[in-house]
């Protein structure tokens, strides 16, 4: 949140804006082609797509895959290899597909010093088998660069390779229960690489920090997100190379204006899917969806039971608070070729949902407008949630402050008379305790419509999908594993389309 940095960051000489902070740099394998900074996502009802870093760039970048450990008899490829000015490394991506659905792979990134990994293909759209996902948002390093938590050498390493000093952190407990759910959704504040200038010692030693800090959180995530899709969108942090107002003018070039999200996940993450409703206007809809997404930003995907729409906070609309002349002076965008794309897609989107293929609608972004604090952004209420009421959106998700709310089901400041049994208005969490340099938001006093709130540790939270017609919404303490609150949101979805 800006007020954390502001507070943090007074007093510090204006130069040190455009030079560098004592970050420490990961190390440059001998070989260049070694992935690192894995993830993958979800592209299409039968296809993924494998991403990873290089520290040089590939010709034709090429994954290995196939349904046994010991027979990679299959390969796709690419000539998608790409960097930006002050990145030391080139984003790669490969598309795989003709995926049956719900099944084990294994793949292994062509290169003379890569490790097999594996992944679960995803479920078809309609597929009514329960599952789980994890929402983990205003996440950032862990370590001397970052949120040092002590570490505990006795607890279990799941994944052999991953940073003993992640135990005890959001990532650690992701990492410990990687097979308790199928994907994390992610939208905004990813790695906290603009607050470098917090942990700096020596302004003039010659590294950037911010550089240092990207390398380094992708690296502590990878050993997840090379299994789990990792569905993310923008948040205030992914702007510029430091979140102070109206400086992003003395970034160097490639740290601002959401470069480096943009060049890591622009090519990664779908548009719309093409709709599998047997309904005529749907598949119009969709495809009209399809046409004005624009990954990173915006764009929707649907598994099994559930329709995933990520959204962009910070820009595309009127008064959004990262564009040129909005609140947070961030000058970024706009991404969109008119003002109301956005706008414009989600509806297109949210009309094609047929709740007789995927029942359950969530929609997630950076920027609530429901909070227990005073961060709630007002623009964005303006715009989104007029549009989330009238498509019946049953589960708003976000963060940007840092704790862990919920909130009754609301629209317009008023909690739906049926409450958690089929309400008309959306329920709203806040999942932005994850952990972050930054550290944790105080719990506020605007609680009206609140009904959980937590800001004593790092949590994050999860989605199950229980049924057509049950939701469940868990906070769990990232250090112990411990559930904050439970609740079960039961939806009739009686309404093929949701129109209010």
């Amino acid at each position: 949140m800006m007020d954390t940095f502001l507070t943090l960051a007074k007093g510090l000489p204006l130069l040190a804006l455009g030079v560098a902070a004592g970050a420490t740099y990961p190390p440059i394998p001998v070989d260049l082609t070694t992935p690192v900074q894995h993830r993958i996502a979800i592209n299409s009802p039968t296809s993924v797509r494998i991403a990873w870093n290089t520290y040089k760039q590939l010709s034709q970048p090429c994954v290995q895959y196939g349904t046994s450990q010991s027979s990679l008899s299959q390969q796709a490829c690419s000539t998608s290899s790409i960097t930006y000015p002050t990145s030391r490394t080139w984003a790669n991506v490969v598309t795989i597909s003709g995926l049956a659905p719900a099944t084990t792979y294994y793949y292994k990134i062509v290169s003379t010093n890569s490790t097999l990994e594996t992944f679960t293909s995803p479920r078809l759209p309609g597929d009514k088998t329960p599952f789980n996902i994890s929402i983990v948002i205003d996440l950032g390093i862990y370590g001397k660069d970052g949120y040092t938590i002590e570490q505990d050498e006795t607890k279990r390493d799941l994944i052999p390779t991953i940073d003993p000093s992640l135990n005890h952190t959001t990532i650690g407990r992701l990492r410990d229960n990687i097979n308790k759910y199928d994907f994390i959704v992610h939208p905004g504040d990813i790695g906290y690489a603009d607050d470098w200038i917090l942990k700096a010692h020596n302004w003039f030693d010659g590294k950037d920090g911010y550089q240092a800090i990207t390398e380094t959180f992708f690296n502590q995530l990878a050993p997840i997100s090379a299994r789990k899709p990792y569905m993310t969108s923008p948040g205030n942090h992914e702007a510029s190379c430091q979140e102070i107002p109206l400086t992003s003018a003395l970034c160097p070039s490639g740290q601002k204006n959401f470069t480096d999200f943009i060049n890591r996940f622009g090519r990664v993450l779908p548009t719309a899917f093409i709709s599998t409703s047997p309904d005529d206007q749907a598949k119009i809809n969709a495809n009209k969806a399809r046409l004005l997404a624009n990954p990173p930003f915006w764009y929707s995907f649907e598994y099994g039971m559930a329709h995933i729409v990520m959204i962009d906070t910070e820009t595309d609309f009127e008064d959004a608070p990262d564009q040129p002349g909005g609140s947070a002076g961030l000058n970024g965008g706009p991404f969109g070729s008119y003002l109301r794309q956005q706008l414009d897609f989600l509806e297109a989107d949210l009309a094609s949902v047929d709740r007789s293929v995927t029942p359950w609608v969530i929609v997630a972004g950076h920027r609530p407008w429901y909070t227990t604090g005073t961060s709630n952004c007002a623009p964005c209420k303006k715009a989104f949630e007029p549009l989330f009421y009238k498509y019946g959106v049953d589960l708003g998700v976000f963060g940007h402050v840092h704790n862990s709310q919920r909130f009754a089901p609301v629209v317009n400041g008023t909690a739906d008379s049926n409450g958690m049994e089929n309400p008309k208005a959306p329920m709203y969490i806040v999942a932005g305790g994850a952990g972050n340099v930054e550290g944790l938001s105080k719990v506020g006093k605007n609680v009206t419509t609140n009904r959980f709130a937590y800001d004593e540790a790092f949590s994050y939270a999860t989605v199950n999908f229980l049924s057509e017609q049950r939701l469940q919404v868990d906070f769990i303490k990232s250090d112990t594993g411990e559930i904050l609150d439970r609740s079960v949101l039961f939806k009739k979805h009686d309404q093929r389309f949701v129109v209010q």
